[in-house]
C-alpha cells in the first residue's frame, strides 16, 4: 500500500469522524445532554486530523496535485465534507 492510498483512507476516515462529531455527537451533547459519542469519537478524530495534516505536508513534495492545491486541501480538513471532496478528486488524479 503506497502513501497516496493510505492518505485517501485517512482523508475518508477523518471526514467521517468529523461529520459524526458535528452532526450527531454535538447535537446529542447539547440537546440530549449525552456526551458519550463526543468522548468516544473525540480522540480518534484528533489523531485522524493530525495524520491528515501530516500526510499533506509529506506528500506535497512528491505529488504535483497536492503541491498545487496544498492550501485548499489543508482548509478542506476543517470544512464539513471537505475531505471527501479531496479524496474523490485525488482518486480521479490517480487514474
Amino acid at each position: 500500500m503506497n502513501l497516496l492510498t493510505l492518505f485517501r483512507i485517512v482523508a475518508f476516515l477523518e471526514g467521517l469522524s468529523y461529520i459524526l462529531l458535528l452532526f450527531v455527537g454535538v447535537p446529542l451533547k447539547y440537546l440530549g445532554n449525552d456526551v458519550t459519542l463526543v468522548k468516544l469519537l473525540g480522540m480518534p478524530h484528533g489523531f485522524l486530523f493530525m495524520a491528515y495534516i501530516a500526510f499533506i505536508i509529506v506528500l506535497r513534495f512528491d505529488t504535483p496535485w497536492l503541491k498545487k492545491h496544498f492550501i485548499l486541501i489543508a482548509i478542506a480538513s476543517i470544512v464539513p465534507f471537505g475531505t471527501f471532496i479531496v479524496e474523490h478528486k485525488l482518486k480521479k488524479q490517480l487514474k
